[in-house]
């Protein structure tokens, strides 16, 4: 970060490095960066680092820059943003500021109703129990290969819960389902092949059998980008969803870029040029 502020002064940006200090410190540090007189607010993290930075300046006008620096960096991919934080701050002086579209979640907690944004994805069912089950201490050693690693696990220790989605007056059933804002899924896997970042739309992706030898067909298929192609499989092009458990009694967990967030029912929905993003 010392380099990239080094890079960054070079072009004349005068960055203040300032660390986080665990769970809900980047939102926290964000909101404080937004209401304050600087010119940007830039973040050097990973999709779960950039989610707690969005909802603290969502709004606010202030534009964002992303230095990517995580596990995944599935925005960073869908954005063709270097993946080394240095070679980011190189160009950052050349990005464009661009008004954007924001998932938001909203869910009844304890303390009652609660709402997120989300920038890239939000996964229910399946992909959530995958990081719930995650350890940090797994992630931080293998990245990536952690979360293959757990989702092999869980797709032979997880019951599967069935749920339902509901979207413009349509109803579907499914195990697992990811509601993309971007092409890409886990920062490799193009799952929503039609998704457009800049526009205000959710592509979600439902997978519906519950047996366990057909998710590691489904694996298959979206490595080789031929899960579209599946009868068990299907696309839902909406700006809002719902989602509850088929079964009341079921618990079924959804996480958003990548971070547990809670458990259904929740409803999913976009809110247009909701966020000013630096991009190239």
């Amino acid at each position: 970060m010392q380099a990239a502020a080094a890079i960054l002064r070079r072009d004349g940006i005068e960055a203040t490095l300032v660390k986080t200090a665990g769970q809900g410190s980047a939102k926290a540090l964000a909101r404080v960066a937004a209401q304050g007189p600087s010119e940007m607010v830039l973040v050097c993290g990973g999709d779960g680092t950039i989610n707690e930075t969005i909802n603290g300046m969502a709004d606010s006008g202030a534009p964002l820059g992303i230095l990517p620096g995580g596990t995944a960096n599935t925005l960073a991919r869908e954005l063709d943003i270097p993946q080394n934080p240095v070679a980011a701050a190189a160009q950052l002086s050349r990005w464009q500021r661009r008004k954007v579209p924001l998932g938001r979640a909203r869910w009844q907690a304890e303390g009652g109703e609660e709402q997120r944004y989300f920038l890239s994805l939000a996964g229910v069912g399946f992909d959530a129990q995958v990081v719930r089950e995650l350890s940090l201490d797994y992630k931080v050693r293998l990245g990536v290969m952690a979360y293959v690693g757990e989702a092999i696990e869980q797709v032979w220790r997880y019951g599967f819960p069935k749920f339902a989605c509901r979207a413009d007056g349509r109803e579907y059933a499914a195990t697992f389902a990811v509601a993309l804002r971007t092409r890409l899924y886990g920062g490799w896997f193009e799952l929503a092949p039609r998704a457009d970042f800049f526009k205000p739309a959710l592509a979600t992706c439902l997978f519906q059998s519950a047996a366990r030898g057909r998710y590691v067909a489904y694996a298959v298929a979206v490595a080789l980008r031929r899960h579209l192609k599946l009868k068990d499989v299907a696309m839902v092009e909406s700006a809002r969803l719902a989602f509850e458990p088929a079964d009341a009694r079921s618990v079924v967990y959804f996480e958003l870029d990548g971070e547990l967030a809670g458990q259904l029912p929740v409803a999913f929905e976009v809110v247009p040029e909701a966020l000013t993003l630096l991009a190239p």
